[in-house]
This record gives C-alpha cells, structure tokens and sequence, in this order.
C-alpha cells in the first residue's frame, strides 16, 4: 500500500502506525501533512512532527510521478478518473487532484499540471459496522444512509457491513463502488462488484445483469436520488452514504427514501452519533 508516494515519504510512514493514517496532503513546495488518529500533523523523516520547517517537501515533480504510477505509467487506463479529478491506486487509496483541467466543447476532457494531492488511506476494521447492523438489521435488512462529513470512516463502515451482510443473510450484493474504494479488502463471499461506473449506469446495469438483493454504495449526490428510488422501488434494498453533518441539512429528493438514516459522530471517526427513522424521528 502507498507503493507510489516518493521514497523518503514511504520511509517516513513505516514509522507510523498505519491503522492510524487516514490522510496525506502533499501539495507541491509545501510541508507535507497526514491526518494521524484524527488530527493533522506535519510528516517528517522520522514520522510526526509539530513543527513545518522539519517536515519533507514534495516538488510538482514529484506529485506528477505519484500520479503516473498510482496509475501504472498509464494515464489512458485512469483517464475517466482524471475527468472527476481522482485515481484510485491498486489497494483502494484514492488520490484526490489538483491542478489544471482541460476542457473541450464545454467538458472536462482531462487534468494535467497537478499541483496537490489529497490521498485518503482505506482500511479495513472488522466489526465496525456491527453496531449498524445491530441497530438497523438485525431483524431485517433496511435501507440505510450513512452521513456525514467527508473522512470520518463512512467507507469503512460500508465495507464493513458487506462482509457482515454476506456472512450472516448469503443476500447477493452488489456493490457499485465508483471510485474502488469499498470493494478492497474482505467483503465476503456473495458480494459482486462494479466499479468506476456513474450510480445511474451501475444501478441500471446492475439490477438487469446481476439481480441483487442489496445494493451497496458511496458518496451520493443529488442527481443519484432518482436511481436509488428505482431500485427500492424494485424491492433491493439499498444502503449508502452521503455527505450531510445533521439530519436537518439532509436535502428533500433524500428525506423520506431510506428507512434508517445514520449520522456519525463529528468528534471521533467512526462512532454512531445518531440513528433517525424514516419521518426523521430520533431512535437513538
């Protein structure tokens, strides 16, 4: 894992514990941070530091290197990613990317010159969504949104709880893993896996070709909304995340469409802050 970051930053990590590392931010001719155990500190040689003058500095070269090889030297087999602005590498870190796009006839044909990376480190934590499926579908399987700001484990919950779903109900579960980030690692023995695929395209496909009984998936947006009801309509069950920090900031097209909606916690990575029915009532 992190195979590709340049060699005195993969030195410096082996000296961290890497179940603590969710984040690196390298941007070039600036000190590198991490988000470490939740809280952003400056990388040095030997590891952590507090101080900016004592951490490593990346160039633009070196980010660009990061990229080609995040992406096997190949930037046409990541060239739909670059048009969203991420790769992911082979262990499911995605690399988030500045710099400069490149438009053609009013659309993104692609990203160059980048300038910064925002690298968001998977992991995989059994039992981390045992307390979503103690809470929301012990009994049966619901439809469940997970909420929250970016990087406070959504992901890892959702990996989680394919595994879980898999060992104890052998559902078929299609997973519709748009940026590979939840299908690395082990997500038990029933699930099937799209990736890269805009939601509308792998729920469309996916419900024709695969016939889940679950689907699985990240990150939804507004336009997503309407794929989502088609497949609950349809009688899958369909548990996702989605970026809202309360229940009050959750848009209209989303109230109303899962039967749980679960909100973590601001403070801690990973922790169940809040569980809401379906009329957005508080049940825990």
């Amino acid at each position: 894992m992190l195979d590709f970051l340049p060699q005195n930053v993969q030195s410096a990590i082996k000296n961290l514990n890497i179940q603590y590392l969710y984040e690196l931010r390298i941007r070039a001719d600036k000190p590198i941070m991490v988000n470490y155990d939740g809280k952003y500190r400056y990388l040095g040689l030997y590891g952590l530091t507090d101080r900016a003058e004592n951490a490593i500095i990346c160039t633009a070269y070196d980010i660009q290197d990061c990229v080609y090889r995040a992406g096997n030297y190949s930037v046409y087999s990541v060239e739909e990613q670059l048009k969203q602005g991420f790769i992911t590498a082979e262990y499911g870190e995605r690399l988030g990317l500045a710099g400069e796009y490149v438009f053609e006839k009013g659309q993104p044909l692609s990203l160059r010159n980048f300038s910064s990376l925002c690298i968001r480190v998977p992991h995989e934590i059994v039992g981390s969504a045992q307390v979503v499926y103690d809470s929301c579908m012990r009994d049966k399987i619901r439809d469940v949104l997970l909420m929250s700001p970016p990087g406070l484990g959504k992901t890892t919950i959702l990996r989680d709880l394919a595994r879980i779903l898999s060992e104890k109900t052998l559902k078929n579960i299609l997973i519709c893993d748009e940026r590979g980030e939840i299908s690395v690692g082990n997500i038990g023995s029933t699930c099937d896996i799209m990736r890269y695929a805009d939601k509308a395209t792998a729920f469309s496909s996916g419900v024709r070709a695969m016939r889940p009984d679950v689907i699985i998936t990240d990150e939804l947006s507004l336009k997503d909304c309407e794929a989502v009801k088609r497949a609950i309509m349809a009688g899958i069950a369909v548990i996702a995340s989605a970026h809202f920090s309360a229940m009050e900031r959750v848009d209209e097209a989303f109230k109303g469409v899962f039967e749980r909606y679960v909100l973590l916690d601001n403070a801690q990575i990973g922790r169940i802050a809040c569980i809401y029915d379906k009329k957005g009532q508080k049940l825990t």
